[in-house]
């Protein structure tokens, strides 16, 4: 039995070893090709656990020979920095790769700034959340390179489980094991494209497995219940969880039921449901708006009741809300409107409040011509109650429009009654 991890063991020592990421360092693209003639640029990272963002940071070592240092920025401070900036002293260059890059602070960063702009050191950064918001923008702009990796395929994983499988030096090649490709097929399933976890599961599933003539039989009862205890990756905090939120909503308003529920099985895995409640009640507003107007108060029930309930049974009042609100007609017109308006007053478009539309409910208010107002409750006008000719917005800004309604659902009946109150004011 072996000290190293699987996972450890297969990762690849040059970048023709690499599986998956085909679009980010395959034979066809110029990544590839500038490490071939030994030439490596700066470059972040970007993409969720074990898709392969060290194993290529050390194929890409492995294939240049450049000297290569690890460090993690959960642990590394400014001294290990400083240590290996004395190492570029004895070597001229090297390839730093720092795991975690997000994790270190701006002035950490900084450090580094001068040795990465000449040349000394060849940053591979790696972090699992977005460059974009975590990582210094001085970095990044000395990163010639800045790649989000994809999770791996259930091909790409089948190769991988394979290849460690028959691997005699690094992987599992030296021992007996009678698994059938199906087997294989519900492992690279059960990994969720991560495939440190799939070798890991790999690993698991031969040593948990009865032995035969020196045979590793592997059940699908192993499987399964190995598979169970994987998880769900999400974190509350990270990128993959503010992508899934967008996802979520995305597909609300696509009217994708499947993939709507799909986003919010996963989100509720992760264990989040405050966050998850509140980007559905946006939702409600957002994307349903005057549409549906009753939706709204539908997902507040629902809401409310899962957080009366709690995970796991809120799960069940929050797919009635996601379902209603992919199939309900949809409009954006309300809140379209507003920011027009909130547009209008930050570029100061802004105009003196008519007189008669004055607070007057104090002594003096007429005095200050703060008179005029007609009360629109005294104009009864058939079945829409009570409405009045009278200017509202300040003179300078007479005639703006902000809304316009959208033909969809309950909004075409209020559209239709918008447009003849415009009439109206002709």
């Amino acid at each position: 039995m072996y000290g190293e991890p699987l996972a450890f063991r297969m990762r690849p020592t040059t970048i023709d070893e690499v599986v998956g990421q085909k679009e980010i360092i395959g034979k066809h693209t110029s990544l590839y090709k500038m490490i071939k003639n030994g030439f490596v640029p700066s470059m972040l990272l970007y993409g969720e656990p074990g898709i392969g963002k060290t194993s290529i940071a050390y194929a890409i070592a492995g294939t240049t020979e450049i000297p290569f240092v690890a460090l993690n920025a959960t642990t590394a401070g400014k001294k290990d920095v400083e240590a290996v900036v004395d190492e570029t002293r004895l070597t001229g260059k090297l390839i730093l790769f720092l795991d975690e890059i997000h994790r270190f602070n701006k002035a950490q960063q900084d450090y580094l700034l001068p040795h990465v702009e000449n040349g000394t050191i060849i940053l591979i950064g790696a972090t699992t959340e977005n460059p974009f918001h975590d990582v210094n923008p001085a970095i990044r702009s000395r990163c010639g390179q800045i790649k989000q990796l994809s999770r791996l395929t259930e091909d790409d994983i089948q190769e991988l489980l394979n290849r460690a499988i028959h691997d005699k030096q690094k992987g599992l090649g030296e021992l007996a094991i009678q698994i059938t490709n199906e087997q294989i097929q519900k492992i690279a399933r059960g990994s969720g494209g991560d495939a440190r976890k799939s070798l890991t599961l790999l690993e698991s599933i031969v040593y948990s497995s009865n032995k035969e003539n020196d045979t590793y039989i592997i059940q699908d009862e192993i499987i399964d219940d190995l598979i169970g205890k994987i998880g769900v990756y999400g974190d509350k905090k990270g990128s993959n969880f503010y992508n899934l939120l967008s996802s979520l909503q995305k597909s609300i308003r696509g009217s994708d039921v499947d993939a709507a529920l799909y986003y919010l099985a996963h989100l509720l895995e992760s264990g989040d449901l405050v966050a998850v409640n509140r980007r559905l009640l946006v939702i409600a507003f957002e994307d349903i708006g005057l549409a549906n107007p009753s939706v709204g108060t539908n997902v507040l029930s629902a809401i409310t009741a899962s957080e009366r309930l709690g995970l796991p049974e809120a799960r069940i009042p929050l797919s009635v809300a996601v379902v209603e609100m992919c199939l309900s007609s949809k409009s954006n017109s309300a809140y379209k409107a507003l920011d027009k308006a909130i547009s209008d007053i930050r570029a100061g478009k802004v105009g003196e409040i008519p007189k008669h539309l004055r607070d007057g409910h104090y002594a003096g208010a007429k005095v200050l011509g703060h008179v005029g107002y007609k009360y629109p409750h005294d104009y009864p006008i058939g079945t829409f109650g009570g409405w009045v000719k009278q200017e509202y917005l300040p003179s300078s800004l007479e005639g703006t429009k902000y809304y316009e309604p959208i033909e969809a659902g309950e909004e075409k009946r209020l559209a239709a009654i918008y447009r003849k109150l415009e009439e109206f004011k002709k």
